[in-house]
């Protein structure tokens, strides 16, 4: 699958909307990781190498949730200015006279970031009015934003109905690297799974289930086939609503690897007396917190084999010390293997740079949650309606050029 980008489209003293992810990490009222910013700077460099005048756009927390306090794009634009080396102006909103003005005033070459979409209630809720304000801005529209192109909001899918539409650099190479992760992977191919959302990832396992060599489970996911298998997982946690979904799967196949060997404790907490257990001793008062060493020695002997990996979601509890070992240990033995490495979601990526081995992780996704529903194969409005957009420019063009040779003839 590959989207229409924006190079070889003439930008040049045109306003370009450029929707990016900006949802970062804050720490102090400061940036404290980058990550996505950064993966931007090239479609943002080549707007500006070609004179266009850039308009930036993003999405920064969950105003209707938390409140607007401490969710301004105003910080974000500083650490873009910071980052790119380039001059960033900011605007109080991101539509209305404010942005209207400061979006007209722009020159080539100069960059406005716009206020926080979500401070509007009709970002999320696909609102076509406030596509359509959103559009005034500018000439063209690009989407950035891989990770919420999975919803069907006014910046990323209304907005398309209105501006001719394409895909920034970034979002096209996610596109494709996770395509082709599906279509045609180099075997063997390895799904790694833990964490909690349960019910998206059943739905990836389930999509992949065939296509794989083997499937390796910890967390929560693990502790529920366990107890299908009827298996004694103590008080461990299990996702009760991703139940039904993984119900469905086949949990006798023999591609199926589940822990061997558990760490367990009477609590979650630092100070929790650990027990290492095989699986099917965990007493009713325990808790399986993570992998155990014979498991971690397992599956990553799978992945020093495997040609392709896909990871998402921590195999134990790894927001403690304590219980992180075993994920550590099979981030480095994926780190040590020749397989192409295709990473995504928000634990998974902070305990790879945890481990400072982002470097050697062949492709670190922007989306945990719009990875999963791509891989599984669920709708995925924001490409969707690029495509829709891409099609109807390419038919105008035809006609366009038919209307020209008729002339001429």
């Amino acid at each position: 699958m590959r989207l229409k980008t924006i190079q070889g489209v003439n930008v040049r003293n045109k306003r370009v909307l450029l929707r990016v992810d900006f949802n970062v990490f804050m720490k102090g009222g400061a940036v404290a990781d980058d990550f996505r910013i950064k993966r931007s700077i090239p479609t943002i460099r080549y707007l500006l190498k070609n004179k266009a005048k850039v308009i930036i756009l993003t999405h920064f927390g969950r105003p209707e949730e938390e409140g607007k306090a401490g969710l301004s794009a105003k910080p974000l634009a500083r650490k873009l200015e910071n980052d790119l080396g380039h001059k960033v102006l900011f605007a109080a909103d991101c539509v209305g006279p404010k942005a209207m003005r400061a979006a007209q005033k722009l020159k080539p070459q100069e960059i406005l970031m716009l206020e926080n979409v979500r401070f509007h209630k009709g970002e999320e809720r696909n609102d076509e009015s406030f596509a359509g304000k959103l559009a005034a801005l500018a000439d063209l529209y690009v989407n950035e934003a891989f990770s919420v192109c999975h919803r069907a909001h006014a910046s990323v899918e209304a907005i398309t109905r209105f501006l001719p539409s394409y895909a920034g650099f970034l979002l096209a190479k996610e596109v494709r690297v996770l395509h082709e992760a599906y279509e045609k992977p180099k075997l063997p191919l390895v799904i790694a799974m833990g964490g909690a959302k349960i019910e998206t990832k059943a739905k990836l396992l389930k999509r992949f289930f065939d296509k794989a060599n083997d499937i390796l489970l910890g967390g929560m996911i693990a502790n529920f086939v366990l107890r299908v298998k009827g298996i004694a997982i103590g008080k461990s946690k299990v996702d009760e609503d991703g139940d039904l979904k993984l119900k469905e799967l086949n949990w006798t196949s023999v591609k199926l690897h589940l822990p061997v060997d558990v760490v367990v404790a009477k609590e979650m907490s630092a100070t929790a007396w650990l027990k290492t257990k095989g699986v099917g001793k965990v007493e009713d008062d325990e808790i399986i917190l993570d992998i155990g060493p014979d498991t971690v020695e397992l599956f990553s002997a799978i992945a020093m084999h495997a040609k392709t990996i896909i990871w998402n979601g921590p195999l134990g509890y790894f927001e403690l010390a304590s219980f992180a070992a075993g994920t550590n240990e099979f981030v480095k033995a994926m780190a040590e293997s020749k397989a192409f490495t295709i990473i995504g979601g928000g634990d998974s990526v902070a305990v790879v740079d945890a481990l400072g081995l982002r470097a050697k992780m062949n492709f670190v996704s922007t989306g945990g949650g719009a990875m999963l529903d791509f891989l599984a194969g669920e709708p995925m409005p924001g490409i969707e309606a690029l495509q829709k957009s891409q099609k109807l420019i390419k038919s105008v063009k035809s006609k366009v050029k038919n209307k020209t040779h008729n002339i001429k003839t």
